[in-house]
């Protein structure tokens, strides 16, 4: 903390605390600084390149962090620092589910030190239980794929009967937390026979998992059919926010499928109109992240989840001029209220080098988007941003250029998406 610091957080009004050293978190950290000039304080467990020695955030990392009594101890502790020494209001921001779930698990002790704006327990608990999201999904005549729930320890039949399928846990935190413990363990598994399906099921049987396993009938199509939208729901429940864009393409690697690296915007009001008045009958609050596939067989946008954060890829709302982040601070800090914005705009968010987006973008159609954003000089890569002059993150930036096409050229996840 330096005095230019302090002086900064108490011209914007607060200081925001992000949970999480990952790209979620720069990105957050990046649009804070972008609009007030402020210099965010990190929390998380360990170094990653995205954020370490950044000239930008402030860093603190904690092994335990992840842990409920220390979680609390920790964030306690901080505030009463930061109280005496910014003596402005803090704003806390999970950029992840595990904090997502500690913070909203622990909102009572918390709302005493932060300004915060996540689900209450409740409504939290049935968007991060897969099988729960499903069931209230269907219940608002919101479009799914069609999916299978498997109880861990119950007998096991397949009744998914067309190929590839998908597997996923109902409880992903619970699922991370015994990854070492479930043989040939992926985020996501694609799979083409009974039998691979019947093994996979095996190996988490055999496992400490006791969540349920989600089976989802595999919606045909590249990266380009997937779809994301994310929304700001103010602390009394209304949406001021929904942006939309399409995936131009995602990671390859089995561990990191889900995560975008490429986002072309987009603007379609009735799709836009169906999460807002979802997200608004189920009383939800906060940033949302959804994450959908357009099924070309009956023409619908299927949702696969939604995360009750803003995703890795949320920074493209601040490229179509709506930063997530300023709706978080103009509702918590300044108690200010937004009418309905169903964003619009053009741009192109990527955290993929273009020379992979130039290769590995193969559909005509959003190709010649992407070439077109990038020359008319609308496409931004977030973690690379003037302001932040690390020469040790930079240098840690231009390694992960080369080795992403390695681990493109590598990866098998593409293969037989079509």
């Amino acid at each position: 903390m330096t005095s230019h610091d302090v002086q900064a957080a108490q011209t914007a009004g607060f200081l925001p605390v992000i949970l999480g050293t990952n790209i979620h978190g720069y990105t957050h950290a990046r649009s804070f600084h972008e609009v007030y000039g402020v210099k965010p304080l990190m929390i998380g467990k360990i170094k990653l390149g995205f954020t370490w020695d950044s000239t930008i955030l402030a860093m603190d990392l904690h092994q335990d962090i992840t842990d409920d009594d220390a979680f609390l101890r920790i964030l306690t502790d901080k505030a009463r620092q930061l109280n005496a020494e910014y003596q402005v209001p803090l704003l806390l921001v999970p950029s992840t589910d595990i904090y997502v779930e500690l913070v909203s698990r622990h909102r009572e002790v918390l709302g005493q030190h932060y300004l915060m704006n996540t689900p209450d327990e409740p409504v939290r608990q049935k968007f991060m239980d897969k099988q729960r999201f499903y069931e209230l999904a269907a219940e608002h005549g919101v479009d799914i794929p069609e999916t299978q729930v498997h109880q861990v320890g119950e007998p096991f039949e397949l009744e998914v009967d067309r190929f590839p399928v998908i597997i996923k846990p109902a409880n992903p935190n619970q699922w991370w937390m015994n990854q070492h413990k479930i043989a040939g363990h992926q985020k996501v598994y694609r799979l083409t026979t009974a039998q691979e399906v019947a093994d996979v099921v095996a190996a988490v049987e055999a496992s400490d998992y006791r969540g349920a396993l989600i089976i989802q009938e595999f919606i045909p199509g590249d990266d380009t059919n997937i779809w994301d939208s994310v929304l700001y729901v103010n602390t009394e429940g209304q949406c001021e926010l929904v942006t939309l864009g399409r995936v131009a393409l995602q990671e390859h690697e089995s561990h990191l499928v889900g995560s975008y690296t490429a986002i072309v915007s987009q603007y379609d009001e009735s799709l836009m109109l169906t999460y807002k008045n979802f997200l608004e009958a189920v009383g939800y609050t906060g940033v949302a992240n959804v994450d959908i596939k357009f099924d070309p067989r009956d023409r619908k946008y299927k949702v696969m989840e939604i995360n009750a954060r803003p995703g890795r890829s949320s920074y493209y709302t601040a490229l179509l001029g709506h930063p997530v982040m300023k709706y978080l601070v103009d509702d918590l800090v300044h108690g200010k209220r937004k009418e309905l914005t169903l964003a619009q705009g053009d741009a192109l968010f990527h955290v993929a080098p273009r020379y992979i987006l130039r290769k590995y973008v193969t559909n005509p159609e959003v190709r010649s988007e992407v070439n077109r954003l990038i020359k008319q000089g609308k496409a931004t890569n977030p973690l690379w941003y003037r302001a932040d002059r690390s020469p040790k993150r930079l240098a840690y930036l231009a390694g992960r250029h080369f080795r992403q096409g390695k681990k493109y050229e590598a990866s098998t996840w593409r293969d037989g998406l079509s």
